[in-house]
């Protein structure tokens, strides 16, 4: 009787005894195509999370660059007063070309002004120029 049997039934490929539960060996392509596609679906995922994180990355180098640029801008012209943190400002820009900062808002100054209005900013406390306002292109008034 002892040659239909084994001493350790969970190590062979086939059931124990003839009422056991059938054994079949797992499909290894199978097993490997679902692993590719968790590990392709999951890495897709991570890729996508990347990518946003790499375009807030750059909406954030695009407004340091533009606080910059402004804020050399800025720097440059003679202000008649001094301005003061966190208040907001205007930029505008004459007929010869020369930049001036003002508390004036564009809808302030009429229709028959000259300017160009440039940005709206506001000033830090690192004392740069925070970006409010900019068009795309310098609009006149």
């Amino acid at each position: 009787m002892r040659e239909k049997t084994t001493e350790q039934p969970g190590l062979i490929p086939m059931p124990h005894t003839l009422s056991g539960a059938v054994i079949k060996p797992d499909d290894l392509g199978k097993i490997k195509g679902q692993a590719m596609m968790a590990m392709q679906q999951q890495t897709e995922s991570q890729m996508g999370q990347l990518y946003d994180q790499m375009e807030t990355l750059v909406k954030q180098a695009e407004a340091i660059k533009k606080r910059v640029e402004i804020s050399e801008r800025i720097y440059q012209v003679k202000v008649n007063f001094e301005p003061r943190i966190l208040k907001e400002y205007y930029v505008y820009q004459r007929q010869d070309g020369s930049d001036f900062i003002s508390l004036v808002a564009p809808h302030e100054w009429g229709k028959s002004s000259t300017l160009i209005y440039v940005a709206q900013v506001r000033l830090l406390a690192d004392h740069t120029w925070e970006v409010i306002d900019m068009p795309d292109e310098a609009t006149p008034l």
